[in-house]
């Protein structure tokens, strides 16, 4: 099916041809959740929230700057932001993850994004499963993207 970028005429994975895309600023914003127990949410103080919320945004980075490296038909592109907010909600045990990933590319930066929330969340569980190996990540879900022949795609609040 030609609709899917990275499948060939044959149905065979494929790194796409972007040589004939133009440069353009290009941003992704995705939004991801971590939700802890109860037990786990009256354990952390505010110095253990702020603790654990400054690792996963440098390992969020960390993860951003590696993603054709984890993704196999992902493009490796330069990445000139990755903005990384996480807010911890206490009244329902929520890690918020927001990430808005930025790169000048020929193309999109959505996969560093997701890398991004990925690996925040990834580093907060690490950090609470002694406490709580039943934490839950997600759902993980694109906010918003611009740049490109597409534009600005933004997500309706229908949408799932």
């Amino acid at each position: 099916m030609a609709d899917f970028s990275h499948l060939s005429e044959k149905n065979q994975a494929q790194m796409v041809d972007i040589s004939a895309k133009q440069e353009t600023q290009r941003v992704a914003t995705v939004r991801n959740e971590v939700t802890v127990s109860k037990e786990c949410s009256g354990k952390l103080s505010a110095d253990m929230i702020r603790e654990i919320a400054s690792t996963a945004r440098i390992a969020g980075v960390f993860a951003a700057k590696k993603t054709s490296e984890t993704i196999p038909m992902c493009h490796p592109i330069a990445i000139t932001g990755c903005d990384i907010d996480i807010t911890f909600e206490q009244s329902n045990g929520k890690f918020l993850i927001n990430v808005s990933a930025k790169t000048t590319s020929n193309t999109g930066v959505e996969m560093e994004a997701f890398c991004a929330s990925s690996g925040a969340a990834l580093t907060i569980y690490d950090m609470i499963k002694a406490v709580d190996p039943s934490a839950v990540i997600g759902p993980m879900i694109l906010i918003k993207k611009t740049g490109g022949k597409t534009g600005v795609w933004e997500r309706h609040a229908t949408q799932s």
